[in-house]
């Protein structure tokens, strides 16, 4: 029970944190200010975190953690290469709409990391981006898609996808199940891949 509670309040402080380093930014905002937001006293942070970095570096980590858990599991969907391309494609950019404030701050605070803290995010993200790349290459293989070169496609993919992170809310004039189909088919247009559109409007 108590190490349900210690989870729960250090799950907080990451929450309360990140909600902070978006609004005023990581340097703007002090540990102060997050024990505040939590309710805690600035000592009892400390049985949760190392330091202001640590708890950066937590919520970077563990926004990637989450996203590449998210894209494994999608993965697992029945069908061909372009199946399982296009599940992962589609929880990628959910999974980046629905969490945009932490998306938000793994790309503008990797500066405030030092540089120990700031390789362990970018191998964390080449560990993600490597995945994608093997179902994109799995795709070629296969005969189903035209990859030109693989990495560069998987840029493309995070770079739409950290563009609907900038924009999306909640109550426009698409829903997010119809942006996510919209930028899905453009995925899928750019390998070529001739049934794209239909692929996409079958798994709605």
């Amino acid at each position: 029970m108590v190490a349900t509670a210690e989870r729960g309040t250090a799950q907080a402080i990451r929450e309360e944190a990140a909600k902070l380093f978006f609004e005023r930014g990581y340097d703007a905002t002090s540990l102060r200010q997050v024990a505040s937001a939590v309710g805690l006293m600035v000592g009892s942070l400390y049985n949760h975190i190392d330091s202001k970095e640590h708890l950066l570096l937590q919520i970077m980590g563990g926004i990637i953690d989450d996203l590449l858990d998210s894209a494994r599991k999608a993965a697992m969907v029945d069908g061909d290469a372009i199946d399982r391309l296009e599940a992962v494609l589609a929880a990628h950019l959910t999974f980046h709409a629905e969490r945009a404030q932490e998306v938000f701050i793994g790309n503008a605070e990797l500066r405030s990391l030092s540089d120990g803290a700031r390789h362990v995010v970018i191998e964390k993200r080449h560990e993600y981006e490597l995945f994608l790349q093997g179902l994109v290459e799995d795709a070629g293989r296969a005969g189903l898609a035209d990859v030109i070169d693989a990495k560069i496609h998987v840029y493309s993919f995070v770079a739409q996808a950290t563009h609907i992170a900038s924009w999306f809310k909640p109550g426009g004039r698409m829903s997010l199940d119809e942006i996510v189909a919209i930028y899905t088919k453009l995925a899928l247009r750019e390998l070529n891949v001739p049934d794209a559109d239909a692929r996409v409007d079958q798994r709605r």
